[in-house]
């Protein structure tokens, strides 16, 4: 079992979470794969979207239903900071996660985290298990609870 596996686990325990990981052949890479491997919705998808905060540096996340797009004004304003780009080595070091495969928890360094309310239109929404093929299940709120994310509006008008 990979590092990056073991810590959501680790994580989802920690939270007091029943949660089963399952592991897919084909990537879950983007939220479009994993949705037609999860078998749902687009936006049950929770989308990890990470960003480095020009000012302090940090790494800063949003958690976005799969078929919306965070919008940069909007999350430069919730977050306080000017915003730019994260690169695969800061997500990487920060969070130990690679691309494609970030969790909403269990990151080596805790950050910032904001949750789409979108995510909370659905009993159920699937986020990626620390790997470009794991995902898991989880009811909107405890994922909230467990990520400590911030409820926000921070995606592009639709």
């Amino acid at each position: 079992m990979s590092k990056s596996l073991k810590r959501v686990e680790t994580a989802l325990e920690a939270a007091g979470l029943a949660v089963e990981i399952l592991e897919f052949p084909e990537s879950t890479r983007t939220a479009q794969q994993a949705a037609d491997a999860a078998g749902c919705e687009i936006d049950q998808i929770a989308k990890s979207i990470i960003f480095r905060g020009q000012d302090s540096g940090r790494v800063i996340l949003f958690v976005t239903a799969g078929g919306n797009r965070v919008c940069p004004e909007r999350a430069t304003a919730i977050a306080g900071e000017p915003l730019g780009k994260a690169d695969a080595a800061e997500i990487r070091a920060a969070t130990g996660f690679a691309i494609g495969g970030v969790a909403p928890f269990g990151h080596l360094t805790p950050c910032p985290s904001y949750l789409d309310p979108r995510l909370m239109a659905f009993e159920r929404v699937w986020a990626a298990a620390g790997t470009p093929r794991h995902i898991f299940a989880i009811a909107p709120a405890a994922l909230q609870q467990a990520s400590g994310a911030v409820l926000a509006d921070f995606t592009l008008p639709g």
